[in-house]
């Protein structure tokens, strides 16, 4: 039984090597015998229990802890790669997806706008004047739509428009102050020296 163990590593020793350290055992032992015409037949070797030598067993006890904080932390991060891996490509896809689409909607506006332009351009050459007004007035409506107007007709001389401006914005109330206290009048103090020259 020494020889074979001695032949192994303990952690196999300990888990999945006992069926066949058990097997080679018997085979060593019954060709021990055989040399020796015993005449003993070996049906089989059972290990009841395998355990590390007490000198090193709690080095060993360390090192299996080691082992399996190893093999948790490879796990956890097999299972964060599986995780985040998909996640990242499916972003990547999906900001590729915008980029594409932004893409397009800018290369159909700007080919909106040449052919607009060139249109604008094909009847600026046919009558040149009118183009001009159409786009004079086209700009102006554009920047004064949004505004205010007030419309005078020229034919009202001598007459003063009135306009309705909006009223100026309150001013905000001034906050109370207490009013202050005055402090008490002294009284004139008399000297002796006085009172007898009255006297």
């Amino acid at each position: 039984m020494r020889e074979v163990v001695g032949q192994d590593r303990i952690e196999l020793i300990m888990t999945s090597h006992r069926e066949e350290i058990q097997l080679k055992v018997t085979r060593l032992m019954q060709q021990t015998l055989d040399s020796y015409n015993a005449g003993i037949e070996i049906t089989g070797v059972k290990m009841q229990k395998a355990e590390p030598p007490s000198q090193v067993r709690e080095a060993y006890l360390d090192v299996q802890k080691a082992l399996a904080d190893q093999d948790r932390k490879r796990n956890e991060a097999e299972a964060y790669a599986n995780a985040i891996i998909p996640q990242a490509r499916g972003e990547a896809a999906h900001i590729v997806q915008d980029a594409e689409a932004y893409r397009q909607q800018v290369i159909a506006t700007a080919t909106g706008e040449a052919s607009r332009f060139l249109s604008v351009y094909q009847e600026y050459k046919k009558s040149p004047q009118v183009t001009r007004r159409r786009i004079y007035l086209e700009t102006m409506s554009q920047v004064l739509g949004p505004m205010n107007k007030v419309i005078v007709d020229d034919s009202a001389k001598g007459v003063v428009p009135y306009f309705q401006l909006p009223a100026p914005p309150k001013p905000a109330p001034r906050p109370q102050q207490p009013p202050q206290q005055q402090p008490p009048q002294q009284q004139p103090s008399v000297s002796s020296g006085d009172q007898g020259s009255n006297q």
